[in-house]
């Protein structure tokens, strides 16, 4: 028994959709890379992925591990903060350096040597970090001059203003972005898609005045809206959406309602509804079906304007609060008077906002074209 059963003119669009190379490919490198950033803990993080040490392994990226446990202390003697990974693994390699040193002019073997000075007992303890041994969220001051530094072999995209690893806050800010989209559209598009559906099958009073709440409602200017609540609340991304959700789902309402009040009126509906299926049945069990195309083909849009929506909150501080990685942060250091000349400030976040946005877009046209009525229709 099959659980999902898709029907004929779908899978017509989905191979349309497969034949138009730019969006298909364009959906499996944002697929990948979106998969990818759900897992920027094991790529960009400054705890190590594993670590061998006096014969135990340990994974400090599942959990939190005091310095105490690998022998560190810190500049104050504490070792019960969390342990330093990368000078534990310069410490290790100095180490094994050390003992292979001594092991040239030493004239014993080496348990000999081991069993005089026990620290070389721990030659063979090592540590796997990240592909980007930086937290996006640390700033790394081991260079000579201040922050921003350019890129080099340490930071592949330099640092940010605080020290910050650039690479790392892109990569994070790509997640929290694309989780952003995602969860704003669903969002939105679900109570858009309900209330232009009602407003297209119930008709009447209830169409007249939900149209009239929606024209008010669309007056109201989004940016104020936020400014007001940011001044009053702490704004977190869950409250984020919930503030963009208010205005979002009022676009796909005119299309939903359009498309209700044609499909309503089909052989198919009336014959329903002479066989004495419920209003809910007909609207949610065979009209619906039948208006989704502009819901499918508007939302890879939706998702570019919430991208670019938040990115702009962030860029003019009403957005996530700080230190979260945000594109539009990066954006805002890169416009300042101190950074202007610090060019990969600039390259960084544009070119990860061009890249994600013309992908999304891509995706957008090749769907709009795959779900073109005009190519199938499903009711003559």
């Amino acid at each position: 028994m099959q659980l999902f059963r898709i029907d004929p003119l779908t899978k017509k669009r989905l191979q349309r959709f497969r034949r138009i190379k730019r969006g298909y490919y364009s959906f499996l490198i944002l697929v990948v890379l979106f998969v990818l950033s759900l897992f920027s803990e094991f790529i960009a993080n400054d705890r190590a992925l594993a670590v061998k040490y006096d014969g135990k392994l340990y994974f400090p990226t599942l959990k939190f591990y005091p310095m105490s446990t690998f022998d560190q202390k810190d500049e104050y003697g504490f070792d019960d903060v969390e342990a330093n990974y990368l000078g534990l693994k310069t410490e290790l390699r100095e180490l094994r350096a050390e003992f292979k040193q001594r092991m040239e002019s030493y004239s014993g073997t080496e348990a000999e040597l081991i069993a005089a000075e026990p620290k070389y007992a721990r030659k063979d303890a090592w540590v796997l970090m990240p592909m980007v041994p930086f937290d996006p969220y640390e700033p790394d001051f081991t260079y000579d001059v201040p922050p921003p530094n350019a890129p080099d072999g340490r930071h592949w995209f330099g640092t940010d203003g605080q020290g910050r690893d650039v690479f790392a806050r892109l990569l994070y800010g790509f997640r929290i972005s694309m989780v952003f989209a995602l969860l704003l559209v669903v969002l939105g598009q679900t109570v858009g898609t309900i209330i232009g559906s009602l407003q297209g099958y119930i008709a009447g009073r209830f169409d007249l005045y939900g149209q009239r709440f929606i024209e008010i409602w669309g007056t109201l200017p989004f940016l104020y809206v936020v400014i007001i609540i940011s001044a009053f609340f702490i704004i977190n991304m869950w409250k984020l959406i919930i503030i963009f959700a208010i205005f979002q789902w009022i676009r796909i309402t005119y299309y939903m309602r359009t498309e209700m009040y044609r499909e309503k009126t089909r052989e198919y509906c009336l014959a329903a509804r002479s066989y004495g299926a419920s209003s809910w049945r007909i609207m949610f069990r065979h009209l619906l079906p039948n208006c989704l195309t502009p819901l499918v083909t508007f939302t890879p849009f939706f998702i570019v304007g919430a991208i670019g929506s938040l990115t702009a909150l962030d860029y003019l501080g009403f957005g996530l609060p700080a230190p979260t990685p945000s594109w539009g942060e990066l954006i805002d250091q890169a416009l300042q008077s101190d950074n202007r000349d610090k060019i990969w400030l600039s390259i960084a976040p544009f070119g990860a906002i061009s890249i994600t946005l013309v992908l999304v877009t891509f995706v957008g046209e090749s769907v709009r074209e795959a779900f073109d009525p005009k190519q199938f229709a499903r009711y003559k």
